[in-house]
């Protein structure tokens, strides 16, 4: 689950715990509200009613005398009397009724007309000969008290309702911030850029931590990965500076030599020399390349007219091989920030790739799209015998070179040269079927 719909979870789940809460709060207060006036409405009406002895029923008169008492008593006057004959007329009392009331407790209303009350409970009692004894009494000390108690409620639930979300919000906040500065310090170490590291605040909090101790091992990787690109580059540069002085002296011994066929073999350990040299100085440039020092030449580059500019260059040398190549540059986006001179060499090595492994008398076809998402994708195809998709990915490792060219000359660093110009431009290189043939796209985020 995502921290933004688990943030969500948890307010929706306590939202409706408070309103649940405050609802009960807020019936349960009525409930015991109802009760109370109940009893004493009940108490009254048997003060009213209360025969003396020896008396089957209380006469009228003496109900009537102590409605009159009850009525002007201090602490009875927010309770109404009515006295009623069989008929519904009054005999007595100090309220008047819209309707009729049933037998037992009831629920009075402002709309009832009865003189300052909003909200009340009624009984209703036989007093015997057909009369009927109503008691009436408030459930609110003043008028509109329900709207203000269920003002007072949601001020004081709605302030607590606004604290704790206040709370989650800048809670979220805080875990995106240090999860957005963790992701983006992974994003920039992808990128090439292995000094990176997670700011800490030096609060030495649990996030302060683990910031910590995410850069103490960014810190071990990079020092292992320091130390075996310095022991690759240190190897590749006391190996290439013999093997130049070899190229030296076979290149006099061919130049010198007076047998044919002695010059043939010296020409030909001249081509493996130049072969060698090659090969360590595409290793030097990948290790150049993924140390991401390259990126502080990066500029804004305009794609459509580099790869227009390059695709030209490349036509004489497609031609010569018998092959045609067609350039189509369909989007220019104007934005696009990277190392010019990265670009055109990662273009130049797949154009040299379709031409070294693409069919006799065929089509080369270089391609340049951007897609809905901001995305650019360069792409490269031939109608070649292509790649199988099973063996794409050995296509792409350092001297991953496959069985069908072997025979071929090559050294199998081509691919991953482009690999890692893409990934320096936070991009991938893709394998795919041009059905047929190969198509190699170069997919970069457009900045």
């Amino acid at each position: 689950m995502s921290l933004r719909r688990l943030t969500a979870c948890v307010l929706i789940l306590f939202l409706i715990a408070t309103v649940a809460t405050g609802l009960s709060i807020l019936a349960a207060n009525r409930v015991t509200v109802a009760r109370l006036v109940d009893q004493r409405i009940e108490a009254i009406a048997e003060l009213v009613l209360e025969s003396d002895a020896g008396q089957a029923m209380v006469p009228t008169p003496e109900i009537q005398a102590r409605i009159a008492t009850l009525s002007g008593a201090r602490d009875t006057g927010d309770v109404g009397l009515l006295l009623l004959d069989p008929a519904g007329r009054t005999l007595g009392g100090n309220i008047t009724l819209r309707r009729p009331l049933p037998l037992g407790r009831s629920d009075l209303r402002e709309r009832d007309g009865i003189t300052g009350l909003s909200h009340g409970r009624a009984l209703v009692r036989e007093a015997g000969a057909g009369r009927r004894l109503v008691v009436v009494a408030e459930t609110e000390p003043f008028d509109s008290y329900r709207a203000t108690r269920t003002r007072i409620y949601l001020i004081g639930f709605g302030s607590i309702i606004l604290i704790v979300f206040g709370g989650v919000i800048a809670f979220s906040l805080l875990v995106s911030r240090r999860i957005g500065d963790q992701r983006r310090t992974v994003e920039a170490i992808i990128a090439g850029n292995i000094r990176h590291r997670v700011p800490v605040t030096g609060s030495d909090d649990e996030f302060d931590r683990q910031a910590a101790a995410f850069n103490r091992m960014l810190d071990r990787i990079g020092a292992l990965m320091e130390g075996l690109r310095g022991v690759s580059n240190d190897i590749a540069h006391d190996l290439r500076t013999p093997l130049a002085r070899l190229r030296g002296q076979v290149a006099r011994i061919a130049q010198e030599a007076h047998d044919p066929v002695q010059a043939e073999r010296a020409s030909a350990a001249l081509a493996q020399c130049d072969t060698l040299l090659a090969m360590f100085a595409a290793l030097l440039r990948i290790a150049e390349i993924e140390a991401g020092h390259r990126q502080a030449g990066f500029a804004p580059v305009d794609l459509a007219a580099l790869v227009e500019e390059t695709a030209t260059m490349m036509i004489p040398v497609a031609e010569e091989a018998g092959q045609r190549l067609g350039v189509t540059a369909t989007a220019r986006p104007t934005a696009f920030v990277g190392d010019r001179q990265l670009l055109i060499q990662a273009l130049v090595n797949l154009i040299g790739n379709a031409i070294k492994y693409g069919a006799p008398g065929g089509a080369i076809r270089v391609a340049l799209d951007r897609a809905a998402d901001g995305d650019v994708t360069l792409s490269v195809a031939d109608d070649g015998p292509g790649i199988p998709p099973e063996q794409r990915a050995q296509a792409l490792r350092r001297f991953g070179r496959l069985d069908s060219s072997r025979g071929q000359a090559g050294h199998g660093l081509g691919l991953p040269l482009v690999a890692a110009i893409a990934r320096l431009h936070r991009g991938r290189l893709v394998l795919g079927d041009a059905k047929p043939g190969l198509r190699v796209s170069l997919i970069m985020p457009c900045r």
